[in-house]
């Protein structure tokens, strides 16, 4: 997924994520931000929701199609579970969506240019650590 979202970046496609402002478990968010840095070098940009936990599992492309469900981008969800989600185009919820979206940026704040530059060796090595037992969290 790192490389896709990469890739696209790269295109010039406008590639944004929202993550959780505040972690129902810190570990997986520790997790989580150790991909900001690659993510950020490439062009993709990084919201985190300030209100609390989010949740939510959507995606919008070019205002015509869209999902939402279970899936998180993650090597269980994609690879192990039986989760789903919805396939959208061409319909009135595809804007909902995108509303939807464009409120949630307002409520959240970017960090893309926080982890463009971080290089501290400490924090470098507890993110290899965490990677290496990824797939167990």
């Amino acid at each position: 997924m790192i490389n896709a979202f990469c890739l696209a970046a790269k295109r010039g496609v406008d590639v944004r994520l929202i993550t959780p402002g505040i972690p129902d478990k810190k570990v997986i968010y520790r997790l989580t931000r150790s991909y900001y840095g690659t993510l950020a070098v490439c062009g993709v940009r990084i919201y985190e929701w300030t209100p609390g936990f989010c949740h939510a599992k959507m995606c919008v492309a070019d205002d015509v199609m869209a999902t939402c469900g279970t899936i998180n981008l993650d090597y269980r969800s994609l690879y192990h579970h039986f989760e789903n989600g919805c396939f959208m185009a061409g319909c009135e919820a595809v804007k909902d969506i995108r509303d939807d979206f464009i409120k949630t940026f307002g409520e959240c704040r970017e960090v893309t240019e926080n982890y463009c530059n971080s290089s501290g060796k400490r924090l470098k090595l507890g993110q290899m650590v965490l990677r290496t037992i990824a797939e167990l969290l």
